[in-house]
């Protein structure tokens, strides 16, 4: 079964829903929901998730994928 917690580059691009857990949410985990603008980390994977900055201009970690672009959803 193919890791979609986001902890790989390959995984994520631009358009896809992720939860991601920002710089000051660390402590608490807690996530914040958005769709992905940019990818920030350049290497392949990353243990803590990769880095994103989403369209409403938030940066964080993904911890999770939802889904695709919508119109990628049948």
């Amino acid at each position: 079964m193919m890791s979609m917690n986001g902890q790989r580059r390959s995984d994520i691009r631009p358009g896809l829903e992720v939860d991601i857990v920002l710089k000051q949410d660390q402590r608490t985990g807690k996530t914040t929901r958005g769709i992905v603008k940019d990818i920030l980390t350049k290497s392949p994977n990353h243990p803590h998730g990769i880095k994103v900055r989403l369209q409403d201009g938030q940066v964080g970690r993904v911890k999770a994928i939802i889904g695709g672009m919508p119109e990628d959803r049948t």
